[in-house]
């Protein structure tokens, strides 16, 4: 086992050295730069035009890529910070350390709303295979993965409008200062961003267990007279979660993507706004600093994926 937690843990700085290369670069392909944005702007107040050379040496970006980039993981290897904003000024990591909370509270909550979805639908459904209630979160899953959650956060935030005019709360609200309401302005997101995540994790469930209560000692269990709560709970719910935690630590990536649009749509001054906004100004170091910060959190979210299963199943062994 600590063999296996050594080798994944070098693994990841290779990882995240290539996925910083490809992030760097990925992001100088975008049709236009921050000097375009800038002289866009300065036309369209009517300042007159920018001398455009300047800016770009003041910048930095009249320098090499390669050499930009060697500069950046530089600083992040040397100094510990990924860079200042080109518009701001500010520095890259404090703007992440200060938006962090909202969006682990959005990813936070949504997790755990779709797991008390999904979990006991799955279980009741596998248990309860091809009655109503089996039909019923069937269809669930099947809506809930075919409907986009951008989709539905558009429409709740459009509809109830119109016809009653009501919008969910759009001013945040920390949680110290009023739990109450900053729960409020959390649980409608949460609940959409959770929708995809429960809607798979509930089919997965129910494939396992109804694939879990075949086996030979489940089935020995129901001719030994236990109930059917014991059955279930401690003899095939745990072995059928091993499928189950490896579709939640992949789904976890697409949680912290879909945050991006959610927030935008909420109004929630999370890190996925900050991306689209630093997008928009084609601001370079928070782009590369988020994306970093994002590949960096889906690496440590594996790793603790698999380290899971050996919990969950004393066969599984890492020498």
């Amino acid at each position: 086992m600590r063999a296996y937690v050594i080798r994944r843990v070098l693994l990841v700085i290779p990882t995240l050295f290539l996925v910083s290369a490809l992030v760097f670069l990925s992001v100088r392909f975008i049709p236009g730069d921050i000097v375009d944005v800038m002289s866009a702007r300065m036309e369209y107040v009517g300042s007159g035009d920018i001398n455009r050379e300047l800016l770009r040496e003041r910048l930095g970006l009249d320098r090499p890529v390669y050499v930009q980039y060697a500069r950046w993981v530089g600083d992040i290897l040397l100094r510990g910070t990924l860079g200042e904003s080109l518009y701001g000024g500010f520095r890259v990591e404090e703007r992440l350390a200060g938006r962090l909370g909202v969006t682990i509270e959005l990813g936070l909550v949504a997790v755990i709303a779709g797991l008390l979805i999904a979990l006991p639908v799955g279980v009741y459904s596998a248990i309860r295979q091809y009655t109503a209630a089996d039909y019923a979160g069937r269809s669930f899953a099947i809506l809930g993965l075919a409907t986009p959650n951008f989709w539905i956060g558009l429409m709740v935030m459009i509809y109830p409008a119109i016809w009653w005019g009501w919008t969910p709360p759009m001013t945040h609200v920390r949680f110290t200062a009023e739990p109450w309401e900053n729960l409020r302005m959390f649980i409608i997101p949460s609940l959409i961003l959770g929708t995809y995540l429960a809607a798979s994790t509930m089919r997965m469930t129910r494939t396992m267990m109804l694939e879990v209560l075949r086996q030979d000692y489940v089935r020995t269990a129901w001719a030994k007279g236990l109930r059917e709560r014991r059955v279930v709970l401690r003899h095939a719910v745990k072995n059928a979660l091993i499928p189950v935690v490896t579709l939640v630590g992949l789904q976890l990536p697409i949680i912290a993507g879909g945050s991006v649009i959610i927030e935008n749509i909420f109004n929630l001054p999370g890190i996925g706004r900050l991306m689209l906004i630093a997008l928009n100004e084609r601001d370079y170091p928070v782009i590369s600093g988020v994306n970093l910060f994002f590949a960096t959190v889906v690496v440590l979210l594996n790793l603790i994926t698999d380290l899971t299963y050996a919990f969950l199943d004393p066969r599984i062994r890492y020498e």
